[in-house]
């Protein structure tokens, strides 16, 4: 069975707005000073491990708007742009960026049958509602978050006033730039 791991940039205090300074928050683009090839191996190594992308609407749109014309030596770009993307939506019919397909109002149940198909891990980007969601409901195997050495006071949070979620620790890795990486398992 194939695992769903969320991937979060959150400041300490749990803020995930705008990480890389493209949607406008007033405080966008605050992950871009503390960036090293520590974090870029640790996000290599998820996206690697995945062959698909589950995202909501909005990351969706923000992601296949920005994607598709990008390369990279390394190969990031080329695997954002081939791995099969999930998007969750109640207002999108179809979806445009290639090997995409629309969850709709069962999307727990598409995303059931999706995790029974083989292939590698699901991968979860930014997306806030649709993780509080998939955490509300138990369906996340892995949780990675990359903690930033900051607090921004303001913002949309990763975690909603109603999450309460056991998790159990599986990783921890303090980068030379301060952001601490954290790899969670949902406990049961």
């Amino acid at each position: 069975m194939r695992k769903v791991v969320v991937s979060e940039f959150v400041s300490v205090d749990g803020v995930m707005e705008d990480p890389g300074g493209a949607e406008g928050f007033e405080f966008g683009g605050w992950t871009m000073p503390y960036w090293n090839d520590e974090i870029a191996a640790f996000k290599t190594e998820e996206l690697t491990a995945s062959d698909a992308l589950l995202l909501g609407r909005v990351t969706y749109e923000g992601f296949a708007a920005a994607w598709p014309g990008r390369n990279d030596e390394a190969g990031f770009a080329e695997k954002m742009n081939t791995n099969r993307k999930y998007v969750v939506s109640s207002t999108l019919d179809k979806a445009e960026w290639q090997n995409s397909t629309v969850f709709g109002s069962n999307w727990a149940d598409d995303l059931a049958r999706a995790k029974q198909e083989d292939g590698r891990d699901i991968l979860v980007f930014g997306s806030a509602r649709l993780v509080q969601g998939l955490l509300t409901r138990g369906l996340v195997d892995e949780l990675r978050l990359e903690v930033y050495p900051l607090v921004l006071g303001k913002g949309k949070r990763l975690f909603g006033d109603d999450s309460h979620t056991k998790l159990e620790l599986v990783s921890q890795q303090a980068t030379s730039t301060g952001v601490v990486l954290l790899v969670y398992r949902q406990a049961s």
